[in-house]
């Protein structure tokens, strides 16, 4: 019996090669004719860009757009979306001093910070660079702050992570109600907060609630952020604390194939229904839904083979490269770019697989490393390029660049 792995079988087309942009197209044929093997991302800045100024032109006033450096931290990603956003959202020493080279100086720089295991070197740069907001993940975290802070002779900007215990709405939520390493669970709120209140150097601005992920329905999306001021309007009446900010993390989804992508003039219509109260900011951390279709992953055919009636393209590259469709059983279809020149000449046969369906593998020494099974094909030859459209999101970030010890992925901006 023969062992599967993701992702699933995908009874589907590749897309016509026209998919990809012209520029895209260009600078990916550019790289093929350089002596190594493709293997390489390719970014569009603006793309990233347009979308950021279409979600923020849908919202109301008062909600501020952070980006989710984690997505994408390509420093020409960050510097592209920078004028088209609030602020950023980090999780790291690296992302923070990212999203400080973006901002004017200002007293409060606009960045909130996240994370489940936040260290104390991280802590320290954080406090160090008075961020916005430092979401705090547990009583011990606070503490933390607290000591650096007074250390420091600053205060803190705190919002306490919360876990709620129950999310009243449908859809795509669901990283709230269950036992999990993020936040503080709700029924524990009131002696988190209680204890808090008698740290030293803290000043705890409001909550960060981020329960959504992948969703793509825009009226359960605006319910849950009407949801998410309305609990925090409470909590922080019920507990003393003076409510400034309201975090609803990210979550808005991005459609793949035959998903219906979600609509953000809708969004934006709910969302203006809701009214926080005066002087409280509520912020919204997009990532890879502003990122996702901003970036190309592309790789170069090493070989096309047969094995017992399968064919098999292999990739110069692969989970090494561009984990995302494993790891989340995606079934992420792709483009073949050809490339007719061919380094071995007539001395060394091209092999080619055509019109029939083909399983796209990499370079490790795992069956794991297949990015795509059983995708109908009308030719791809080695040397050609697989490329994976909406790859600018969680592709190089999230890639194994150890495993094997291959090169690792390029990454190129397009100009």
């Amino acid at each position: 019996m023969s062992v599967q792995f993701p992702p699933s079988a995908a009874p589907l087309a590749a897309h016509p090669v026209d998919v990809l942009p012209a520029p895209v197209r260009a600078r990916l044929l550019e790289l093929a004719r350089g002596a190594e093997p493709v293997s390489a991302y390719v970014y569009d800045g603006a793309v990233a860009a347009a979308r950021a100024r279409e979600l923020r032109a849908a919202l109301p006033e008062w909600a501020a757009v952070y980006y989710a450096v984690k997505a994408n931290s390509h420093p020409g990603i960050v510097r592209a979306l920078a004028p088209h956003v609030d602020g950023f959202e980090v999780a790291s020493v690296h992302e923070l001093e990212l999203a400080l080279e973006q901002g004017e100086s200002r007293d409060i720089p606009a960045v909130v910070a996240a994370g489940p295991a936040k260290s104390v070197p991280v802590l320290t740069a954080l406090v160090r660079a008075r961020v916005e907001a430092i979401n705090a993940e547990s009583l011990l975290e606070l503490h933390r702050v607290s000591r650096i802070a007074v250390a420091e002779g600053v205060t803190a900007r705190v919002a306490l992570r919360v876990n709620p215990a129950d999310i009243p709405i449908s859809g795509s939520l669901h990283m709230g109600g269950a036992p999990s390493q993020f936040g503080v669970a709700e029924p524990d709120v009131p002696d988190v907060l209680r204890a808090a209140r008698e740290l030293p150097g803290l000043d705890i601005v409001g909550f960060h609630i981020h329960a959504a992920s992948n969703n793509l329905d825009a009226d359960t999306h605006a319910a849950y952020l009407r949801w998410c001021v309305e609990w925090s309007v409470t909590t922080a009446a019920a507990t003393g604390i003076e409510l400034r900010h309201v975090d609803i993390g990210g979550g808005i989804g991005v459609a793949f194939e035959g998903e219906t992508p979600f609509d953000m003039a809708r969004f934006g219509e709910l969302a203006a229904l809701v009214e926080p109260p005066v002087g409280v900011k509520v912020v919204l951390e997009p990532g890879r839904f502003l990122v996702a279709d901003c970036g190309w992953y592309a790789a170069e055919v090493t070989d096309v083979k047969a094995s017992y009636g399968e064919w098999f393209a292999v990739l110069r590259g692969g989970i090494n490269h561009f984990q995302l469709p494993t790891s989340w059983d995606i079934v992420h279809n792709v483009a073949v770019l050809p490339v007719d020149a061919w380094e071995a000449g007539e001395e060394c046969p091209r092999p080619v697989a055509e019109r029939t369906r083909v399983t796209v593998v990499g370079e490790l020494c795992t069956p794991e490393d297949t990015l795509l099974r059983d995708v109908f094909v009308e030719r791809v030859r080695a040397g050609d390029l697989v490329v994976f459209p909406n790859a600018g999101s969680y592709g190089w970030e999230f890639a194994m660049h150890s495993f094997l010890g291959h090169p690792v992925a390029g990454r190129h901006l397009l100009a």
